[in-house]
């Protein structure tokens, strides 16, 4: 069983206030402008981030534009915002609520980790002169508690494999706790491709695609010699989603050592290059990419002590409709109830309009309301 976020919270979160969003394998946020979609994928990767050992600078490069507008200050003139989720796996129900003070300095206040119902992490900032919190976990043994200082730029629960020492029941349950929450959220892969950066041919490298895609024409050169049942199911998305006749999906080695990627047209034809492309295609081509391909592709961070069968990558992509026409969407969406149904990949994304994907077995479709 892989662990996997089954839902999101928003306790206080830039336009939401109480929020419970939840979340499956293929799960798209609906709703118009400034119903919070956006900011609900945000959160998610803020917190892929925090698992995977950023700061919270890193994680939140905006902090005062997290706290909602209604959120007053305290007496300290204190302002900050709260989120968590729920990652469920081999050790049960595992909740993970983090409370963050962005006014007058950004800094976690309060972590709590629960398995179950059981509290099995807590963190709390004691002293404000401290740039850590306090931290307490379950230990059993002599001393029931463990206390520790952590600091107050770090999630917590990621760095409990370097103070528990695993001896006890109540440890290995606090690791089991820790551990699957890390292996859910840290191998999340945010994309948005940037079509104005996709034209250009690119110089051939390690082949991971970025988040932008603008390296799409290097990646398509790797995936179309290592998994040729991948690339004839891309060219097929191709020969769904853009216009013509599509026969493949190619890459051209230039002279002075580019690659650039190319739609064959058929023999009659000469191949098109997909600089000269729409953006809608260009986005459709890029999308269908990311969901054809893996972990060893896609630029994520994975963690590495832990078999791949056992984790699952999930692809957070705002703006999944941005540019493209309904039956472009709807053929993305097939593509992913496809590929999810395997296992190994997950989908949460955010679209203007899902009257395409609500007839989709296999979609779960959150609508948010302004």
């Amino acid at each position: 069983m892989r662990p996997a976020v089954t839902e999101l919270r928003l306790s206080a979160f830039k336009s939401h206030r109480g929020a419970v969003l939840p979340i499956g394998p293929l799960t798209l946020f609906a709703g118009v402008s400034g119903s919070g979609k956006s900011s609900a994928l945000q959160a998610y990767e803020a917190l892929a981030r925090l698992a995977a050992g950023q700061g919270l600078e890193r994680a939140f490069p905006d902090p005062d534009g997290c706290v909602p507008e209604w959120a007053r200050p305290d007496r300290q003139g204190r302002r900050g915002f709260r989120i968590g989720c729920t990652v469920r796996g081999p050790a049960g129900e595992v909740r993970l609520d983090l409370a963050v003070q962005a006014e007058p300095d950004l800094r976690i206040v309060g972590e709590r980790l629960t398995c179950d119902g059981d509290v099995v992490l807590a963190t709390a900032l004691r002293d404000p002169r401290r740039r850590t919190v306090e931290a307490a976990w379950h230990t059993s043994g002599t001393a029931v508690v463990t206390r520790a200082a952590l600091p107050d730029d770090r999630l917590g629960t990621p760095l409990l494999p370097l103070h528990v020492a695993g001896r006890t029941a109540a440890q290995l349950r606090v690791l089991a706790a820790a551990e699957q929450v890390v292996m859910a959220l840290r191998s999340a892969f945010a994309c948005d491709p940037r079509p104005e950066r996709m034209r250009a041919p690119v110089p051939a490298g390690s082949g991971r695609l970025r988040r932008g895609c603008d390296n799409l024409a290097e990646v398509l050169h790797r995936t179309r010699s290592e998994c040729t049942r991948r690339h004839a199911r891309l060219t097929a998305a191709a020969r769904a989603g853009c216009a013509g006749e599509v026969a493949d999906v190619r890459v051209e080695r230039t002279p002075d050592g580019v690659v650039r990627a190319l739609l064959g047209r058929g023999a009659a034809a000469a191949p098109t290059p997909v600089g000269r492309l729409g953006e809608g295609e260009l986005r459709y081509l890029a999308l269908a990419l990311v969901l054809l391909t893996g972990p060893g592709v896609l630029a994520v961070d994975q963690v590495a002590e832990v078999p791949e069968a056992y984790q699952s990558l999930t692809v957070v992509a705002d703006g999944l409709d941005r540019c493209l026409h309904p039956e472009q969407t709807r053929e993305l969406v097939l593509l992913a109830v496809e590929m999810c149904a395997r296992g190994h990949i997950r989908l949460v994304g955010a679209v203007s309009d899902a009257a395409c994907a609500r007839s989709i077995p296999g979609v779960s479709v959150v609508d948010l309301v302004r």
